[in-house]
């Protein structure tokens, strides 16, 4: 599996990430990840809509929790073709004790904790700690990667107005 040593920081320390980088252009991969229910989901599940992928180290974190609380208040003005998807390693457990306490129900969480599955499929998985990078990729409604945006200093947000920019336009 294809290492990128020093892709991304935390704090300013060089991190690794492993998996493959996807681009503007690529085919999504598909993944499977753990809904809070402990349900297998999959991206070809929502195939013909647009999907965001956003991926966070945990939802227990400040950077994290405020990410995926903007993403559920733009996914409300974006209408019912479109999907929001955050993934992290957290389990499913946390993530939906996580959403009820947060009042998250616009985005639906994903477990990667199983088999790294996202992580390792977008080149998100992050070596030295087995959590996911911070990174955003908007996915057509034909399954192209239209935005990419991996975060380089994980304790930052993506750009928001990039992300509904691609999901728009």
């Amino acid at each position: 599996m294809a290492e990128r040593p020093g892709a991304v920081t935390m704090k300013g320390s060089p991190l690794t990430l492993v998996g493959s980088e996807v681009s503007v252009g690529d085919k999504a991969p598909d993944f499977q990840a753990l809904n809070n229910d402990l349900q297998p989901v999959r991206l070809s599940q929502f195939a013909g809509k647009t999907v965001i992928l956003s991926s966070v180290p945990s939802l227990d974190t400040p950077v994290c929790d405020m990410e995926t609380r903007r993403f559920n208040q733009e996914a409300e003005k974006l209408g019912d073709d479109v999907v929001v998807l955050t993934l992290s390693m957290d389990l499913p457990f946390a993530q939906k004790r996580w959403c009820g306490a947060a009042g998250v129900t616009r985005v639906i969480t994903l477990s990667d904790h199983r088999d790294a599955s996202f992580g390792q499929a977008y080149g998100v998985l992050i070596k030295e700690l087995r959590l996911l990078a911070r990174a955003v990729f908007v996915v057509s409604q034909d399954g192209v990667i239209t935005h990419a945006q991996l975060v380089k200093e994980i304790t930052e947000e993506p750009d928001y107005a990039a992300v509904l920019n691609a999901v728009k336009g």
